[in-house]
């Protein structure tokens, strides 16, 4: 909220009037920032789900995709909860939702893979499953961000990524005493 053009003008060595010359207001500046961030989340994603054999192995990937991506641009948790988008600017709340839209289908279809497979239990919706993992990931990124970012986030996200999957596993995927 409190980034301005000036700013930004300041960080990348031009004038304020030539950011204005590409981007005509601030929010289509944000739209700008908000599609770069789209475009690089799901290359990242595609490329979590390319490396991981098996939809177990998918859904870890690509948690651990999107924590890593957090922890790489820190800035990514606080765009969530700024003014610019909870109330100035539709375009970006359109990106954004879409964005959190495309990760939880690729969460899902990895889901119900694991459920036709017997590896998840089936008496849970998918969607579900996956609403549990992006908040499990916004709350972790949220822990992190006030914790001054001490601490590895993914590696801590992933501990509790394996909590939250004990819970859903199918019994007879889990261990016996």
């Amino acid at each position: 909220d409190r980034l301005s053009t000036t700013d930004i003008a300041r960080a990348i060595g031009l004038s304020q009037p030539a950011i204005f010359r590409h981007f005509p207001t601030k929010g289509d500046l944000w739209r700008a920032v908000a599609n770069d961030i789209a475009d690089r989340l799901q290359a990242d994603w595609a490329a979590a789900e390319a490396g991981a054999r098996g939809p177990q192995a998918r859904l870890r990937a690509l948690i651990g995709a999107q924590l890593t991506a957090i922890s790489g641009t820190p800035a990514l948790p606080s765009i969530l909860f700024s003014r610019e988008l909870q109330v100035d600017n539709q375009g970006l709340r359109d990106v954004i939702r879409g964005l959190l839209s495309a990760f939880q289908g690729r969460l899902v279809a990895a889901i119900r893979d694991s459920q036709t497979t017997g590896q998840l239990r089936r008496d849970v919706s998918p969607e579900d499953v996956a609403i549990l993992l992006t908040s499990l990931v916004q709350g972790v990124a949220i822990r992190w961000t006030l914790g001054a970012r001490s601490g590895s986030l993914v590696q801590e996200g992933l501990r509790l990524f394996e909590v939250q999957m004990a819970l859903v596993r199918a019994p007879q995927d889990m261990p016996h005493d």
